[in-house]
């Protein structure tokens, strides 16, 4: 795949439902400074020892940089898939697919003999307005693991039909980490398994717990100290260097909660694609992805001016990012982007349709204003490998950053921000209270990790691609199959990821009676451009209510007292 090319695996629900959660009335004492204002079900997991379990880490597998891989035990397979906080969905690819990338895939496929079908099926759109691929299967449920922890009667897509790249880079498919409300792999299960929905979300938003995505079940049962999770990613292209891992349930070992600059998520009201309030909390405001403010951009100590791209159907939005692991690239308003190739690179300067080629040694900084801080692009990340000369010198281009698509409504961010800035900030995503927002909200923190002579590092570099005819290193990282239980006593002990063998386990009843074959739960996602005819989550469940944003109802306290008491 050419490097230019933008391998976004975000998976859009322009209008989101509200995310549940169990008793939403007093604060639990935590280790750490954050907490969660949950009464959380009294059940807990524990390791073969005994000792109380409070979250998991695992590392990642890269492919060149394209793509971050975590592995996970689906039943009885351990298999790879590719790590997406721009999407919610898990999906794997089984013995069925036959198209050309499941063809050509070397990753382990899922073995469905475990796999109990809901009676759904799903239709996944990845992509933007200019690109695109899909991912279709039936829905249904197995036990899942990962980074150690396990997640009984966890919902799924058993995929047939794909042309993803990410199942041609190591990948049997995608562990989305965004929140429930993009999740059509959950919507698609309760219509097959339910009858009598209604004409509301309350079933959605009741069954969260039992069909939601694996991350967000593991915070609802209780299962995990924190409701968050962390990554870093490693670098494995110009200079092969970092650790990726996934650190879920508490902050990594080592990392302080007041070292992180912490920032709210963005907010959506119904005005611009969010939420209308449920009856139950009428002011609340709810998050719709894993966005974030921003202070501005800055290349090379200087603040660039801002976008004069037009948002489309909505008034122009503040300045905003997405945080996409499944991207790896940087995007942004195509005014600013050009911008900044025309200022780094002689080349696009002159011309606009060349490739921006520029000197490796250049080092040149691309920081996002987050939070009062700055975080910058490593140098070493900014750019990638180019042309070699006659000499046998290497050049380098710009081909990290590109241009998107200007906001609108459900979509407000004007850059993607990928793996590019995570190669070298740790990034921490808490949910916290999923039903109640503003009680404790949703936020992200960062730490910066670029080395104080990152630009000495980069021109190392450059001098070890010259005695190598001018190719700059690169490898690939096999996703590692060992994980570590973190126990409350903040000890690490090895697992594995292997079901059974070392790990922890929780369990959420999968309630409801079968529909019987005849609702098939199909649910369609995308990140493209919204239309008035784009299915979302809820509105595969209930189509009378989506029409201009989703009107939800929180779960009353009744019926959480009951779902607690289900995964007892």
């Amino acid at each position: 795949m050419m490097r230019t090319a933008w391998n976004s695996l975000d998976l859009f629900a322009w209008f989101a439902l509200v995310s549940a959660s169990t008793l939403p009335v007093q604060a639990l004492p935590r280790t750490r400074s954050l907490t969660l204002p949950l009464a959380k079900s009294s059940y807990k997991i524990s390791a073969r020892d005994g000792s109380d379990v409070v979250g998991g880490t695992v590392g990642l597998g890269d492919q060149q940089d394209f793509f971050y891989t975590v592995a996970l035990t689906i039943g009885n397979t351990t298999t790879t898939a590719n790590l997406d906080t721009g999407s919610a969905d898990l999906w794997v690819i089984d013995s069925a697919c036959l198209t050309p990338v499941c063809e050509n895939s070397t990753a382990t496929r899922y073995d469905t003999a475990t796999f109990r079908e809901s009676g759904g099926t799903v239709q996944l759109k990845y992509g933007d307005s200019t690109t695109g691929t899909h991912a279709n299967g039936v829905v249904g449920r197995d036990d899942v693991t990962i980074a150690g922890l396990v997640m009984k009667n966890q919902t799924l897509a058993a995929v047939s039909d794909t042309d993803n790249s990410a199942v041609v880079n190591n990948a049997a498919g995608i562990v989305g980490l965004g929140f429930f409300s993009q999740s059509f792999v959950q919507a698609s299960v309760i219509s097959a398994e339910i009858q009598n929905i209604g004409s509301g979300t309350d079933t959605f938003v009741e069954q969260t717990a039992n069909s939601g995505p694996v991350v967000t079940r593991l915070a609802l049962s209780g299962a995990i100290a924190e409701p968050m999770f962390s990554i870093m990613l490693q670098r494995d292209t110009i200079d092969v260097s970092g650790e990726g891992v996934i650190t879920i349930g508490e902050l990594p070992k080592g990392i302080d909660n007041s070292s992180l600059t912490w920032v709210p998520v963005r907010l959506y009201d119904s005005s611009v694609g969010g939420l209308d309030p449920p009856s139950f909390a009428p002011q609340e405001v709810y998050p719709l992805r894993w966005e974030v403010e921003l202070d501005g951009v800055f290349l090379d100590g200087q603040e660039l001016p801002l976008s004069t791209q037009t948002a489309t159907g909505i008034p122009n939005p503040s300045l905003s990012a997405l945080i996409d692991t499944g991207n790896s690239l940087l995007r942004g308003p195509t005014d600013v982007v050009n911008n900044i190739l025309s200022k780094v690179s002689p080349a696009f300067a002159a011309d606009s349709s060349a490739r921006p080629l520029l000197p490796c040694t250049d080092g040149h900084e691309l920081a996002f204003g987050i939070g009062g801080k700055r975080f910058p692009v490593d140098p070493r990340d900014f750019v990638a490998q180019g042309p070699v000369d006659n000499t046998g010198t290497p050049q380098c281009s710009a081909d990290n950053i590109v241009g998107t698509d200007a906001p609108q409504s459900g979509a407000l961010f004007s850059w993607n921000i990928g793996d590019p800035l995570m190669k070298s900030t740790l990034v921490v995503f808490y949910y916290g209270n999923m039903t109640h927002p503003s009680v404790d909200p949703p936020r992200m923190g960062f730490l910066s990790l670029v080395p104080a002579n990152a630009d000495d590092l980069l021109d190392d570099a450059v001098t070890a691609a010259q005695k190598d005819g001018g190719r700059f290193e690169s490898t690939t990282d096999a996703a590692p199959t060992a994980s570590s239980l973190i126990r409350q006593s903040d000890v690490l002990t090895t697992a594995t990821t292997t079901a059974g063998s070392g790990t922890a386990s929780a369990s959420g009843s999968a309630t409801g009676n079968k529909a019987n074959g005849q609702a098939t739960g199909s649910a369609t996602s995308s990140n493209g451009a919204p239309t008035s005819t784009q299915p979302n989550a809820a509105s595969s469940l209930y189509p009378q209510r989506a029409q201009n944003g989703i009107r939800t109802m929180v779960l009353p306290l009744a019926l959480s007292l009951l779902l607690s008491l289900s995964m007892l």
